[in-house]
């Protein structure tokens, strides 16, 4: 596959991503390259990873642990120190091959240690492939607050590697697909139906690629989130609050990133319905598709209440007002919307139909 040219570096797949990464350490020359791993990506994703270097370079591997709990400023603390024990310098290369969280703070420590050295994001997840591959958002969670903390800050590249997929569980799959269906839903009715169709999660690089491509077309005309690149967060207000209650409460499972904006997708879509006119049929179409593929999680009253408490954490939040992407249809999008309190609930009652 073609590699995807953004602002400032390109996203290469598969072959052609070892190739440009050998290429590209050749010719540079870092000081050192510091590989940050979880406990997981490890195992199964580094020793195929380090098979597929051609290039002798002063290694250093280092592990964080794994999980959304992990992504907070306590770890970051934990890697600038073992930088520094390990003589990093402005000159090292930071490589971060993992999930969102390895690629978010990965990002976000290079970004930052001795104000800023250069990294390559790996993404070993659907998810991170189709989201944290192209855009430059690092950062991690504020307590429970998802990314409240964090810049953005173009790597030198991104590699997409499909056969890091063969490592997921089917249920962190499911996760990465709410993303893809998400791109359907803002941008393009085609690719949505074309999703629905899908039965395996087997031989998706054209998909993968596809959605690529439509997040790398609105991040260039929007790279700071001015306007336009607020419609990538579609789902994301509610879903977010979601994921954070269910990160801090006890009494729950803990959710799946994409798990928890699938139900923000219906909530959201209920609410597009109700105020920006996504026809009936829309709205169905899109409840009935997430709840083919998620199963459907219970909320208490005080649950709903808790969750709504957090809407006033969210980033797109500006003058006092939580501002919501909605639908005008499937493939059409308008940012900025302001919700009655009163919908609310009517959104999680639907939900929960």
């Amino acid at each position: 596959m073609e590699s995807i040219v953004s602002a400032s570096y390109a996203v290469h797949f598969n072959n052609t991503a070892y190739t440009s990464l050998n290429d590209h350490l050749e010719k540079t020359q870092y000081s050192k390259v510091f590989i940050m791993v979880d406990e997981n990506t490890h195992e199964h994703c580094l020793p195929n990873f380090m098979a597929n270097i051609h290039v002798e370079c002063d290694f250093e591997i280092i592990e964080i642990e794994a999980g959304e709990i992990n992504k907070n400023i306590h770890t970051c603390t934990q890697v600038w120190e073992a930088m520094s024990e390990l003589d990093a310098d402005r000159k090292s290369l930071m490589i971060n091959l993992g999930g969102g969280v390895v690629t978010d703070l990965g990002g976000f420590v290079a970004s930052t240690f001795k104000r800023g050295i250069a990294f390559i994001n790996i993404p070993t997840t659907l998810l991170a492939m189709v989201d944290a591959s192209v855009g430059g958002k690092t950062g991690v969670d504020l307590g429970m607050l998802k990314n409240q903390i964090g810049v953005i800050n173009q790597p030198v590249m991104v590699l997409v590697i499909s056969s890091f997929l063969k490592t997921l569980e089917e249920r962190q799959l499911r996760s990465g697909f709410a993303e893809m269906l998400k791109h359907g839903l803002i941008k393009n009715e085609t690719y949505w139906d074309e999703l629905k169709r899908l039965t395996s999660y087997n031989n998706i690089d054209q998909l993968i690629y596809k959605s690529v491509v439509m997040k790398n077309e609105v991040v260039l005309q929007d790279p700071t989130e001015q306007n336009l690149r607020k419609i990538l967060n579609y789902g994301h207000t509610l879903g977010h609050a979601v994921e954070s209650y269910f990160l801090e409460n006890d009494n729950h499972e803990l959710l799946l990133h994409g798990e928890a904006i699938a139900i923000g997708m219906v909530l959201e879509g209920y609410l597009s319905h109700k105020l920006t006119n996504l026809p009936e049929e829309a709205l169905k179409d899109i409840k009935n598709t997430f709840s083919s593929v998620y199963d459907k999680v219970a909320f208490s009253n005080d649950d709903i209440k808790n969750i709504l408490g957090l809407l006033k954490f969210d980033k797109k939040n500006s003058h006092g007002n939580i501002n919501f992407v909605l639908l005008k249809d499937i493939g059409e999008t308008i940012i900025d919307v302001q919700v009655p309190q009163e919908l609310f609930n009517e959104a999680f009652a639907y939900y929960k139909e």
